[in-house]
């Protein structure tokens, strides 16, 4: 049975939708500190205050996103657990967060192992995919929180998915780095493992206006990318880090921030863009 992270309970009234099959949509960047895990969590709230049943899969070893969503226990079942023993289903590792209608499945450090154990198995691309198919119809919208890098785990994560959200900081190497990951990985990906995978967006993160350098790089994402970049901005600000302290997305941490609201136009633009059905 689900376990319950915290006693809150979601306050906002939403509309309820009809769940399934869910639409998957791995966040995915190989350089880190680009607010990926932030990104993961906040727009997904968004999402469930907007009626979508929301499933996130912390898929980092470093397991950010479970403490960001006030996991602390060590002891209980992750996404590494499901990975590597079959005999366990994905609803042993699902529990419940403190907001309505959004679940997790955590991760931590034993993550780091999955790539030496898993690869000499067959189809070790598609473990991930392997694990999640019997709950789609659970959900709406599936979020996997991709490490930062491009390895067996987050092949796994593309192969799984329907839609890739590149989360990109407003910086010169982080936008030097998104021709790599779009011009090979998922190319690559695309071609070998999952022909329909797309990208579903970018968006532009820890954005900060007062900088020239800040301004410049996000006209030349727009430049160079068009309309897979979203409208929706990220600015940089403090309270992204208070609410993961917290425990708690900030469109409930703080909740009529400028930080939640532009987190909830993400979530619009993923539901316009037909990616959170």
């Amino acid at each position: 049975m689900a376990k319950p992270i915290s006693d809150a309970r979601f306050k906002t009234p939403k509309k309820l939708s009809s769940h399934g099959p869910a639409r998957v949509i791995a966040l995915c960047n190989q350089k880190g500190g680009v607010g990926k895990t932030t990104t993961t969590i906040n727009t997904a709230a968004a999402l469930a205050e907007y009626g979508r049943k929301v499933l996130l899969i912390d898929f980092d070893p470093q397991g950010a996103l479970s403490r960001g969503l006030g996991l602390i226990n060590e002891d209980v079942t992750t996404i590494y657990d499901l990975m590597v023993d079959r005999k366990l289903k994905a609803t042993d590792a699902i529990v419940h967060t403190s907001v309505e209608g959004l679940d997790l499945i955590p991760a931590n450090i034993q993550l780091s192992a999955a790539e030496i154990q898993l690869v000499a198995e067959p189809g070790r691309e598609k473990i991930l995919a392997g694990v999640i198919r019997p709950i789609l119809g659970d959900y709406d919208v599936i979020m996997i929180d991709c490490q930062p890098s491009l390895g067996l785990l987050t092949v796994n994560a593309l192969t799984a998915a329907h839609g890739v959200l590149i989360p990109v900081a407003c910086d010169y190497f982080a936008l030097k780095g998104l021709q790599l990951l779009i011009n090979h990985t998922v190319e690559l990906v695309r071609e070998r493992l999952n022909e329909g995978l797309k990208i579903d967006g970018i968006l532009a993160t820890m954005y900060d206006p007062r900088t020239l350098h800040s301004r410049n790089m996000l006209n030349q994402l727009y430049e160079d990318y068009g309309d897979l970049v979203f409208r929706s901005v990220i600015k940089h600000t403090v309270k992204f880090k208070d609410s993961s302290e917290q425990g708690k997305p900030v469109t409930q941490y703080a909740s009529s921030s400028e930080a939640a609201e532009q987190y909830r136009t993400v979530a619009r633009e993923l539901v316009d863009r037909g990616c959170a059905p």
